[in-house]
C-alpha cells in the first residue's frame, strides 16, 4: 500500500461548525493529530459566509431542544471568544415587532420561550418604547432582546482553525480538497479527495449543504434528504441607513419554517434587509437563475420536497414573487418601516441554507447529530448553528471522546 499521511481524526467540512469541532477537539486533546478537509479554497465559503451575521439570542427555539440549549450556551461562549480573539462583533440588541393584533399571541409565546431558554434581559415593550429604540419602525408591541448581536462569522471560523493548528504542529488544514470517496480499512479509513489521499482512524462530518451525500459516501442509510433554500438580501443605501439603528425582526409566522424578512446592521457597516426563502435549483447556487441538474433532480425526485411545497404553497408562491420583484420585497419591508422607498434599496448578496427534510415534508427543525462506530455526522445544523457553533463543537468533541474511546 502507498505511504499515506495518517491522522487520528479527519473532520470533513470547513464551515464554522467544522472549525469549532476542530478547535474544541484539539484543545481538549492536544496530542491528537487532526486534519480538517474543505473542498473550497477558503474556510466558511458557503452557509457560514453567506448568513446574516447575527448572534442569535435563543428566543425562538423549543425549550429543551438541542437548538435552545446550544444557542444560549454557544452565544455566551462565542461572545467571549470574539472578545478574547479580537473578532469583529457588537452585542447591540434587537427588537421583535408586532405590527397587527393577530401577531400578539405568537409574540407572547416566543417571549415565554425566551424566558424558558434563559434569554437574559428580554422585556415586552409598547409602541412608544419601540420608537425610542428604532424611531422609523411602526409597531403595536414588541420584545426588546438586548443580548442579540452581530459578528464576523468568517473571521471567527478562521480564528478557530488558526488556534487549533497552533495547538498541535502535526494537525493540518487541507483547503481545496473535495472528498470523492471513502474506503474502509480494518483499522480506519482512506479518504480520497480530488487531489490526494489521507488515512484516518475516525471521521467527523460537518458538511452542511452536502451532509446527506457525505453520509451516503460513509455508508449511512439516511431516509431524509437535504434540500436547499436560497435567501436573497437587499442593502440599504447610505442615505437610508439612518432608518435602522441595529436589528429589527418581525414576529415570525408560526406556520412558516423561516423567521421572516428582517433588518440587520452588519459588522462591515452595511445594513441588510432580508432574506426571503425560495427553493433553490442548485445547493451552492447564489444567483437567482443558478441551476444544477443533479441537485434539482435530487430534490424534485424526493417525496418530502413535494409535501413541503404542497403544505406551504401560498407562502412559496409569495416568496418566489418577492424574489423577482423589488416592489413586492419593498412592500414587505414597509410593514416594519413604512417610510422606506424604492431608492432606499440596492441589491445585496444571497445565501443558501440546508434543511434536512423528512419524508413527510417536515423540516427537521432541531439539530441532528448521529454516530456510527467510526464516524459522527452533523446531519442537520440550520440557524442558529453559527451562533451555537462552539457549543455544538463541544457536544461533538464529547461524543467523539466517548464513542471513539479518545482520552479527554
Amino acid at each position: 500500500m502507498e505511504n499515506l499521511e495518517t491522522f487520528d481524526v479527519a473532520i470533513i467540512g470547513g464551515g464554522i461548525v467544522g472549525a469549532a469541532t476542530f478547535y474544541k477537539l484539539q484543545l481538549r486533546n492536544p496530542d491528537l493529530k487532526i486534519v480538517l478537509l474543505e473542498k473550497e479554497e477558503r474556510l466558511a465559503a458557503h452557509q457560514t459566509g453567506h448568513n446574516s451575521g447575527v448572534i442569535h439570542s435563543g428566543l425562538y427555539y423549543k425549550p429543551g431542544s438541542l437548538k435552545a440549549k446550544n444557542c444560549v450556551k454557544g452565544r455566551h461562549e462565542l461572545v467571549a471568544f470574539a472578545k478574547e480573539n479580537n473578532v469583529d462583533h457588537d452585542v447591540c440588541g434587537k427588537v421583535v415587532v408586532a405590527t397587527k393584533e393577530s401577531e400578539l399571541p405568537f409574540m407572547n409565546k416566543i417571549f415565554d420561550n425566551g424566558l424558558a431558554n434563559n434569554t437574559e434581559g428580554i422585556e415586552k415593550i409598547n409602541a412608544e418604547q419601540i420608537k425610542d429604540i428604532e424611531p422609523y419602525v411602526e409597531g403595536i408591541g414588541g420584545i426588546w432582546v438586548p443580548c442579540t448581536g452581530i459578528i464576523d462569522f468568517v473571521g471567527a471560523t478562521e480564528k478557530m482553525a488558526e488556534i487549533a493548528l497552533a495547538k498541535q504542529a502535526n494537525s493540518k488544514l487541507m483547503l481545496g480538497h473535495e472528498v470523492i470517496e471513502i474506503q474502509d480499512l480494518d483499522n480506519g479509513h482512506i479518504i480520497v479527495t480530488d487531489k490526494a489521499k489521507v488515512q484516518t482512524k475516525r471521521m467527523i462530518f460537518c458538511a452542511g449543504l452536502q451532509a446527506d451525500r457525505m453520509a451516503k459516501k460513509d455508508g449511512v442509510k439516511l431516509k431524509e434528504k437535504v434540500v436547499g433554500f436560497r435567501g436573497d438580501y437587499y442593502e440599504l443605501t447610505d442615505e437610508a441607513k439612518h432608518k435602522v439603528k441595529n436589528l429589527i425582526y418581525p414576529v415570525p409566522n408560526p406556520d412558516f419554517p423561516f423567521l421572516g424578512v428582517h433588518f440587520t446592521r452588519m459588522t462591515n457597516g452595511e445594513t441588510e434587509c432580508g432574506p426571503n426563502a425560495v427553493f433553490t435549483f442548485k445547493r451552492e447556487g447564489y444567483g437567482k437563475t443558478d441551476f444544477s441538474f443533479k441537485d434539482t433532480m435530487n430534490a424534485l425526485s424526493y417525496g418530502g420536497t413535494w409535501k413541503l411545497f404542497f403544505g406551504n404553497m401560498k407562502f412559496g408562491i409569495n416568496e418566489y414573487r418577492r424574489a423577482f420583484s423589488k416592489r413586492l420585497f419593498l412592500k414587505t419591508l414597509q410593514g416594519l418601516i413604512p417610510s422606506l422607498e424604492m431608492e432606499d434599496l440596492k441589491p445585496g448578496r444571497s445565501g443558501v441554507r440546508a434543511l434536512l427534510l423528512g419524508t413527510d415534508g417536515d423540516t427537521r427543525d432541531d439539530f441532528r447529530i448521529e454516530h456510527t462506530e467510526n464516524s459522527i455526522h452533523v446531519l442537520n445544523a440550520p440557524s442558529p448553528a453559527a451562533t451555537a457553533s462552539l457549543a455544538i463543537g463541544e457536544y461533538v468533541a464529547e461524543m467523539a471522546e466517548e464513542k471513539f474511546g479518545l482520552k479527554a
